[in-house]
C-alpha cells in the first residue's frame, strides 16, 4: 500500500489544477494526442459504420424507429410510453434526413408501427435504418471523448489513451452504438453528467447545472436511470462540499452543498419536462393501449413523481414487465424468470479478457492509491448502484442493461497509468493492443461477441441468447447466404426479430405448423430460438444436420 501511494501521480485536484506550470512539449508532441485519438475513434467510427450498413433490423429498433417518425409528423405521444422521447427524438434527427413517407392513417400497435414504416409503406428500410443509427453513432463517439476527457484529468495523457483505447474497442459498445435504441445514449448521459460533477469539485457554479442538465438526458432517454438519482444527487453536495474555501463556514457550506444539490435534481427533471414539451408543446396523452394499474409502494412512487403523466405511465408499464415471467437462457439452461447472477455472468463472457483485467486493476487502483480515492466515489458507486438496479431486474436479454460498465470502468482502467510503476506503461499497452485484437477479429459481427475463455462469438450461442447473440440482425445476411449457396432449395424458417423476410427475398415457411415428417430440405432457425427450442422445434432440430452458420446468430439445418 505504502508503495502504491509513494509512486502515485499528483493528487486529481492537482492535475484539474489550471494555474500549475507545465512543461512546454515539443510542437510534434502537441500533435500527437489529438492525432491518437482521432485514429481510435475514426476506427471505431468505421467498425460502427460498417455495421449499421451490415445489419437489418434488431427487435426493439423498428419501434423507436417509427415512433420518432410519429413524433416528427404527429407531434404527439403515443406510442412506447415505457420509454421517454429524448433517446427517440435523437433517432428522429436521422429520420427527418432520411425524410420517408409516413401513413398517416395508421392505427396498429407499436410492435407493428415500425415494421408498417419500414416495410408497408414505400420506404427502403435499408436506408430509412442507416439514417436512423447514424444520431446514436455520433453521439457514442461523443461519449468517447468524455471518457478520454476523465481519465486524462485523472492520470494523464497516457491513462486518457488507455481509456480511450478500451472504449473503443470494447465490441458492446460498438454493437450497441451502431444502433438505433436507447442504452449507450442512457449509459453515456450519466457518465457526462457524473465527470461534470467531478469538474464542480472547482468550478460547482458551472459544471453542476450541466451535470444535472446530462443527467436529465438520461432520465429523458431510459426510465433505469433513475436509480443513479439518489447517488449522483449526493455527489453533487460532495462537490460543492469540496469545493468551499477555507474561510467559509461548516455550516454555510453544508447549506450551499444542499441547495446545490437540490438545484441539479431541479434541472434534471426540467429537462425530462422540455422533452415531452419538444415533442407535443400541449403535453396531451392518449395511450394507444391500456395503462396497468400499480398499487403499494410501487405505485405511491410512481404517482410521487414529478414528471408528465405519460413519463410515470410509462413506469407504471415497466413495472408490469418486471412482473412477467419472462424466459432466460444462462450457459445453457433455460429458464423461468430471473437470476440475479446473469448479468455478471454475461459480462463475464462478453468482455475482452485484456478488458477484465485492467478494469480489476483500475478498480483496485482506485481504491488503495490515496491521491486518486476522491475519484473512487464518482467512478465505483453510480457503477454498482446501476449494476445492483439492473440485476434485481426480470429481464434477462443481455448486457445492453449495463452497457454503463464498460464506459465507466474504461476510465478507472486508464488509472492505473497514474501509478508509476516502471512496467506499467508496458503491461497496460500490451492488454490494450490483446483487447483491440479480440475485438478486430470479431469484425464486423460485433452482437455475438464472447471472449476467446469461451469460445469465441461462434459459441455465444451456446451460453447467452437474445440480444447477446441473436437479436434479428442478420436477416439480410441470411437471404445473401441462400442465394449464393442454396438457391432453389426448400426453406423452412423460425426467425425471432421484427425483419420482414419476405422483404429480402426469402420465401419460407414456418416448419412448426405441419407435421414434422413433411419438413424437409433447409431449416433455417436464429439461435435465441435454438437456445429456447421446446416442442415440435426441439424435435424438428435433434432430427436435423447443422450445415451452416449466418452472423453466428442464425443456424442453417439440413433435414
Amino acid at each position: 500500500m505504502m508503495a502504491l501511494e509513494q509512486h502515485a501521480a499528483p493528487a486529481p485536484g492537482e492535475l484539474c489544477d489550471p494555474s500549475g506550470a507545465r512543461p512546454a512539449r515539443p510542437a510534434a508532441g502537441r500533435w500527437l494526442l489529438p492525432l491518437l485519438v482521432v485514429v481510435l475513434l475514426g476506427q471505431m467510427a468505421v467498425a460502427m459504420v460498417t455495421t449499421a450498413v451490415e445489419q437489418t433490423p434488431t427487435i426493439d429498433e423498428p419501434v423507436y424507429v417509427g415512433t420518432a417518425a410519429e413524433y416528427l409528423h404527429e407531434h404527439r405521444v403515443v406510442h412506447n410510453p415505457e420509454h421517454p422521447p429524448l433517446g427517440k427524438l435523437v433517432v428522429a434527427v436521422g429520420v427527418a434526413l432520411a425524410d420517408p413517407h409516413v401513413d398517416p392513417s395508421f392505427t396498429g400497435d407499436q410492435g407493428r408501427l415500425g415494421r408498417h414504416l419500414l416495410y408497408e409503406s414505400g420506404n427502403d428500410p435499408w436506408r430509412l435504418m442507416l439514417f436512423a443509427r447514424l444520431p446514436v453513432i455520433a453521439l457514442t463517439l461523443a461519449f468517447g471523448l468524455v471518457v478520454f476527457a476523465f481519465a486524462r484529468e485523472l492520470a494523464g495523457r497516457a491513462g486518457g489513451s488507455a481509456a480511450l483505447g478500451l472504449y473503443v474497442f470494447s465490441p458492446d459498445l460498438i454493437a450497441h452504438g451502431s444502433l438505433a435504441t436507447l442504452d449507450v445514449p442512457a449509459a453515456g448521459f450519466v457518465l457526462t453528467s457524473v465527470w461534470l460533477l467531478w469538474r464542480a469539485r472547482r468550478r460547482p457554479r458551472l459544471h453542476v447545472p450541466l451535470a444535472g442538465a446530462a443527467l436529465g438526458a438520461a432520465l429523458a432517454t431510459k426510465m433505469s436511470m433513475l436509480a443513479a438519482v439518489p447517488v449522483l444527487v449526493a455527489l453533487a453536495g460532495l462537490s460543492v462540499w469540496c469545493a468551499r474555501v477555507p474561510s467559509e463556514s461548516r455550516r454555510r457550506a453544508l447549506g450551499r452543498a444542499v441547495a446545490c444539490a437540490a438545484a441539479m435534481a431541479l434541472v434534471a427533471v426540467a429537462v425530462v419536462w422540455v422533452s415531452y414539451l419538444l415533442v407535443d408543446p400541449r403535453l396531451r396523452w392518449a395511450p394507444e393501449q391500456p395503462v396497468p394499474a400499480v398499487r403499494g409502494l410501487r405505485g405511491l412512487a410512481v404517482d410521487l413523481l414529478p414528471f408528465p403523466e405519460a413519463y410515470r405511465d410509462g413506469m407504471r408499464v415497466q413495472f408490469d414487465f418486471e412482473d412477467y415471467p419472462w424466459e432466460g437462457f444462462l450457459f445453457g439452461r433455460l429458464y423461468t424468470g430471473s437470476l440475479w447472477y446473469y448479468l455478471p455472468a454475461a459480462l463475464l463472457v462478453k468482455t475482452p479478457l485484456g478488458m477484465l483485467v485492467l478494469w480489476a486493476a483500475g478498480t483496485v487502483t482506485l481504491v488503495a492509491v490515496r491521491r486518486l480515492r476522491p475519484a473512487a466515489p464518482y467512478l465505483l458507486v453510480p457503477t454498482a448502484v446501476l449494476l445492483g438496479a439492473a440485476m434485481l431486474g426480470s429481464r434477462d436479454f443481455g448486457t445492453r442493461y449495463a452497457v454503463f460498465v464498460p464506459m465507466f470502468l474504461a476510465v478507472a482502467a486508464g488509472c492505473v497509468l497514474a501509478v508509476r510503476w516502471r512496467w506499467a506503461p508496458v503491461a497496460v499497452g500490451a492488454l490494450v493492443l490483446f483487447v483491440a485484437v479480440s475485438s478486430l477479429r470479431t469484425f464486423p459481427y460485433y452482437l455475438p461477441y464472447s471472449n476467446e475463455a469461451f469460445g469465441g462469438p461462434a459459441k455465444t450461442r451456446l451460453r447467452l441468447h437474445d440480444s447477446n447473440v441473436d437479436w434479428g440482425q442478420d436477416l439480410g445476411r441470411l437471404a445473401d447466404r441462400l442465394r449464393e449457396r442454396y438457391r432453389g432449395e426448400r426453406i423452412w424458417l423460425v426467425y425471432k426479430g421484427s425483419g420482414v423476410p419476405s422483404y429480402y427475398g426469402i420465401r419460407a415457411a414456418d416448419p412448426r405448423k405441419v407435421p414434422v415428417r413433411e419438413v424437409r430440405g433447409l431449416l433455417v432457425v436464429s439461435d435465441s430460438s435454438v437456445a429456447k427450442a421446446t416442442g415440435r422445434l426441439a424435435e424438428l432440430i435433434d432430427g436435423s444436420r447443422p450445415i451452416d452458420s449466418v452472423g453466428h446468430s442464425i443456424t442453417i439445418y439440413r433435414r
